[in-house]
């Protein structure tokens, strides 16, 4: 009974065993995480165009419910940069910034998304997130990066400017640019260039200084707190809200309130696919934050166990004034980085955050926003990798077409619609890589019981065999390729009598691929051709034995293509002298070569 409570549960397998020394150390990390994430939330609830609140609202219960449910012992739960820039343009589609009905929307988004995480963590369906290829996720988030920091310099600025795409914004900022504020530019480029100056050089001067690495790291990190304290005090001496310097203004001081998502049928339905988009790269760059830390330690997290925890704290941000939050990526490595040892470290995290929403929300009302921005542009720049463009170019044109697809549509069209090409291609790509297998005819290398590609190694053959190996599992989408290859083959060579498929790398066949297969059975046997499989996986032949394949087909099965080898050219056998041992010089049999 309790491995199966644990098994929902993780906070009765790690709570039984927790300690002193843990407490200790989870407490360390969470003074240092709710330093760091109090300009975070504020940053990205702004991002959202949502109160500033919002963001602390949305770093306490989620925290806390994720402590329970969550399976990593490192991650740190809270809005992030890319989930909130597609908050703001799903919620932006249905009310207009500012209104109450703007943030009741962000509330049914953020338990929308909740619910969808938690039914996929039910039935298991953490795998769907494999379909998103890295290169394709990767493009996706350089592009967001680009279009969260071209949207934050009309704070820089101080302007009024908006667009969802890149020409909008860019269109917008080019006619609003001659009403800059010259006191917010000052700002915003001085917060600007001392937050990337200490993300690069603080730690090292603090080294120097005699600070232990560790010590000097996590000082580093507070950089944005000091900027935030910094600038508001200059706004709040030096009257600089009076001159035309946007401010946060008036925050509630307090904890976060019962709130209630709107469900009506009208706002769900045009919400829920929004909500489904930000449930699935919520997870996925939540899960890929995870695994990381985790397998530092030597741990695992359970995916599906990671929907439950992450549709928990969503489902907690949708009724207590938050929004749709994540695993964030920086905030996560700075809790390993502390010395987090248990999930524990983001309840006092959210403990930490409480405090600050009772106590010093009053401090921030002459923070600049032109300060926030900073702290945005900094924080998701780190995410744009231009040189995946180049990797991918290099490695594969049909991954690199994926990845500028997703880039461009994201940049032009917007966020939605460049995460849902990012779904699709990747998708599509998949299907076009297994549609188009590696097919090889192979042959036996000399002095073994070896059988490698005719075009890549100098091997024996037999004119009236034929052995083709797949390199891939069959299904609809590529059995006829394998019929077509076959039969072109047989065609081509009039002395060929027996077919052999060499199934060694085939891992499933589907009902399409045993049609397909049968139909090749009869018309080689119309030839005067005998098929023949080797090296039939176990769970393929229990498949395959369910067909009226085995039954029909006109040779045998082979344990092994040797087997096969024996019993129907035995003379390639007698030919088949021992050779001395040594490095193979054929350059390795691999996926992709050119094929009979």
């Amino acid at each position: 009974m309790r491995a199966s409570l644990s098994r929902y549960l993780p906070i009765l397998d790690w709570g039984r065993r927790y300690d002193l020394a843990a407490l200790q150390s989870d407490l360390l990390a969470a003074v240092i995480v709710t330093i760091m994430l109090i300009p975070q939330s504020l940053a990205y609830a702004m991002l959202a165009g949502l109160p500033p609140e919002a963001g602390i609202y949305a770093s306490i219960l989620p925290i806390m419910l994720y402590a329970i449910f969550g399976s990593s012992r490192a991650l740190a739960v809270g809005p992030v940069a890319v989930v909130s820039l597609m908050t703001a343009a799903a919620v932006g589609q249905v009310a207009a910034q500012g209104t109450a009905g703007y943030a009741a929307a962000a509330l049914t988004l953020a338990a929308l998304s909740g619910g969808i995480l938690i039914l996929m963590g039910i039935f298991r369906l953490g795998f769907l997130a494999n379909f998103l290829s890295h290169p394709v996720i990767a493009g996706f988030i350089t592009a967001s990066g680009l279009l969260i920091a071209v949207s934050q310099i009309r704070h820089i600025l101080g302007v009024q400017a908006g667009g969802d795409t890149l020409p909008q914004m860019l269109s917008s900022l080019v006619g609003a640019v001659g009403a800059t504020n010259p006191i917010t530019l000052a700002l915003g480029v001085t917060t600007t260039a001392f937050l990337f100056w200490q993300r690069k050089a603080l730690a090292p001067l603090l080294r120097r200084l005699g600070l232990s690495p560790r010590a000097a790291t996590m000082v580093a990190r507070a950089g944005p707190v000091l900027a935030v304290v910094v600038t508001t005090l200059l706004v709040w001496g030096l009257g600089l809200d009076e001159r035309g310097v946007a401010i946060v203004g008036a925050v509630p001081q307090g904890l976060p309130p019962l709130t209630l998502p709107a469900f009506s049928g009208d706002l769900i339905g045009a919400l829920l696919v929004p909500a489904l988009l930000i449930s699935v790269i919520g997870f996925v760059e939540s899960v890929s934050v995870g695994q990381t830390l985790a397998a530092k330690r030597r741990e695992r997290i359970d995916p599906d166990q990671e929907l439950i925890g992450l549709g928990a704290a969503n489902i907690g941000a949708g009724f207590t004034g938050g929004m749709p939050v994540t695993g964030g990526f920086a905030r996560s490595v700075v809790n390993a980085d502390a010395g987090a040892e248990t999930p524990a470290a983001g309840a006092f995290t959210a403990i930490g955050l409480a405090i600050a929403a009772l106590a010093l929300t009053p401090l921030i009302h002459y923070l600049p926003t032109a300060t926030l921005a900073a702290t945005i542009i900094v924080a998701v720049l780190s995410l744009v990798d231009l040189k995946i463009l180049r990797q991918a170019w290099t490695y594969s044109r049909a991954d690199f077409a994926a990845v500028a697809v997703t880039i461009a549509l994201t940049l032009l069209a917007g966020v939605e619609t460049g995460v849902s090409a990012g779904v699709i291609l990747s998708v599509l790509l998949h299907l076009w890589n297994t549609s188009r297998p590696h097919i090889a005819e192979v042959g036996l290398v000399p002095g073994t019981q070896h059988f490698r590609n005719i075009l890549r190694h100098e091997v024996l053959t037999d004119p009236c065999l034929l052995t083709i190996r797949i390199d891939e599992s069959l299904y609809f989408a590529n059995a006829r390729m394998l019929e077509d290859r076959v039969l072109d083959r047989v065609a081509a060579e009039p002395r060929i009598r027996h077919v052999v498929l060499m199934f060694s790398a085939v891992n499933s066949v589907d009902l399409s691929a045993v049609e397909s297969l049968q139909a090749l059975n009869s018309r080689l046997s119309g030839m005067g051709v005998t098929l023949h499989l080797s090296e039939v996986k176990g769970p393929v032949m229990d498949r395959l034995r369910r067909s009226h394949l085995l039954h029909e087909l006109s040779g045998r099965v082979f344990l092994s293509q040797w087997d096969a080898i024996a019993a129907l050219a035995p003379a390639l056998c007698g030919q088949n002298a021992p050779r001395p041992s040594g490095p193979d010089t054929g350059g390795g049999d691999h996926r992709g070569a050119a094929t009979p």
